[in-house]
């Protein structure tokens, strides 16, 4: 017993650490795919000086911390979102191998929240939802559908099913907002809504949306208070979809029995 506990402790750390490396390719993304760039062929450099980033530059958090934040060239400002990126993935790929140990449904979700992380710190930067991920992301949700939590207990008729249901509520509830709203939301939104319902299906979306729209409704509300943004101002709400995506992902259904438990 001690040793299988053992055993599961060390593959959660190798998940974490596997993850720390996975968040620093995913900062290469973010910085690279919305300005059309390379994120294979062109080697790390800094985006100041240009000069190429040596192998202990690249170690994730922990080169960071050493260089005090700064390119050991030319002494530019590293962005904290750098760190915080590759402790989020980290964190997250601990978490999926902690709670599914190694299973198909956890291959499938340390993808499916790496991509959340991308469109996350994408469009709160750059405030674009981009075709170049949520496209090729809809294909592989939908090819492996019936091995992750859509698909988790059902036959694969009945996976593709609740991915169906899925779409219709995760790209269509964006969808009628983007009409009525006129500019509340982007079409980037509604494809990152369809992109949520492929990957969980029809109850964790409904709960998705639920926690984006109550989150941003939120933050927009205290940005107005403190007059950081005016009522008319722009505020991104992929970030909100990708992060209420992850809770919708792990804790969905429970969520929604939590929400029948308060009106039965």
């Amino acid at each position: 017993m001690v040793l299988q506990e053992t055993a599961s402790a060390a593959l959660v750390v190798l998940a974490g650490l596997v993850g720390l490396a996975v968040g620093s390719f995913l900062n290469v993304c973010s910085d690279r795919l919305p300005r059309g760039q390379s994120i294979i062929a062109v080697p790390s450099h800094c985006d100041s000086c240009g000069q190429p980033l040596a192998p202990w530059d690249l170690v994730p958090v922990l080169s960071f911390l050493w260089l005090r934040g700064q390119c050991r060239h030319c002494r530019a400002r590293i962005p904290w979102r750098v760190p915080l990126v590759e402790l989020a993935t980290g964190i997250l790929f601990a978490f999926v191998v902690f709670r599914y140990g190694i299973t198909a449904q956890a291959g499938v979700l340390l993808p499916f929240v790496s991509v959340l992380v991308v469109v996350f710190v994408v469009d709160l930067e750059h405030s674009l939802i981009l075709n170049k991920v949520i496209y090729p992301s809809m294909a592989v949700a939908l090819v492996v559908a019936p091995w992750g939590p859509v698909g988790h207990g059902l036959s694969i008729q009945s996976a593709y099913l609740e991915v169906l249901k899925g779409v219709l509520v995760g790209g269509g509830a964006p969808f009628i907002i983007y009409l009525l709203a006129r500019g509340g939301f982007g079409a980037g939104d509604v494809k990152l809504g369809s992109l949520l319902g492929l990957m969980m299906g029809f109850i964790p979306v409904i709960v998705t949306l639920q926690l984006s729209f109550l989150a941003g409704g939120m933050v927009a509300a205290t940005l107005m208070v403190l007059r950081i943004r005016r009522r008319k101002d722009p505020i991104p709400f992929g970030p909100f979809l990708a992060g209420a995506g992850v809770a919708g992902l792990f804790w969905g259904h429970t969520i929604f029995r939590w929400y029948q438990g308060l009106f039965n």
